[in-house]
């Protein structure tokens, strides 16, 4: 399953049933999960772990340094759970301290040309299309969907369920369930069609939209809204996953 001409180190750990094609080089402490493929022209520097049943595309470059004079670690920099798919051309960065990690969730797909920056992390299920940056530290949680040719902010957070709509400028946090679109970006509805995909009742998401309905469509100030949702909207999962969001965000969110 290991193709002659691809250059692993000793220090390297695959699983028994990984495939390599040729002229990929793998370096210590790197460590591969059963059922994996890596393909041709990869390079996978010291300290990435890679899940289970990953396919890893042609010329990925996974941990490399940025700058010349840095140390690699022993420790573990980037990890990618179980069943991601990383396309042609992607580049993860590695930190340059520990213990800050680079980690992609189970499940993702990362298309071609796209670029994690150093210390973001990417939930389970998250879809990145062709040619999107991601800067350092960037956060998108778990069913995050980012079109092509986005450009993420460094430190912007995307919450759950979010679309961010093609050739976007991310540089304000943008909340759970929202689609953001335009220029400059800003909330454009609900992500209803993504809701109803995964199983959300129809009374969730309406839910959700009188939620943002008082946020973006009220004329409230952002405190007079959360107030008013706190006071006046009924309990639920969704709504404290929004306030939370919104509360703890170090750089604001979109505004309509």
């Amino acid at each position: 399953m290991i193709h002659p001409y691809t250059h692993i180190k000793d220090g390297a750990k695959l699983a028994q049933n990984v495939k390599v094609d040729p002229y990929t080089t793998i370096y210590d402490n790197v460590e591969i999960g059963g059922g994996t493929w890596i393909g041709s022209n990869v390079t996978i520097m010291p300290g990435v772990r890679i899940g289970t049943n990953c396919r890893i595309f042609p010329g990925v470059v996974i941990a490399a340094l940025e700058g010349e004079e840095e140390v690699y670690s022993d420790k573990i920099c980037v990890e990618i759970g179980d069943n991601t798919i990383i396309r042609e051309y992607v580049t993860i960065d590695r930190p340059l301290k520990d213990p800050i990690k680079t980690t992609i969730g189970k499940n993702c797909m990362i298309n071609a040309y796209s670029c994690v920056g150093s210390g973001s992390t990417i939930g389970n299920n998250c879809v990145i299309i062709n040619c999107t940056q991601i800067k350092e530290f960037a956060r998108i949680d778990d069913w995050g969907w980012v079109a092509g040719m986005c450009y993420v902010n460094e430190d912007v957070h995307i919450g759950k369920h979010a679309f961010i709509a093609g050739g976007s400028t991310v540089d304000k946090d943008v909340p759970p369930f929202v689609k953001a679109a335009h220029t400059p970006l800003g909330y454009a509805g609900i992500n209803s069609t993504g809701l109803k995909r995964r199983g959300y009742a129809l009374t969730s998401i309406n839910h959700i939209l009188d939620i943002y309905r008082s946020i973006f469509n009220a004329g409230l100030t952002l405190e007079e809204a959360l107030l008013k949702i706190e006071e006046e909207l009924m309990m639920s999962e969704e709504k404290d996953e929004i306030l939370t969001f919104i509360r703890s965000s170090r750089k604001g969110i979109i505004t309509r």
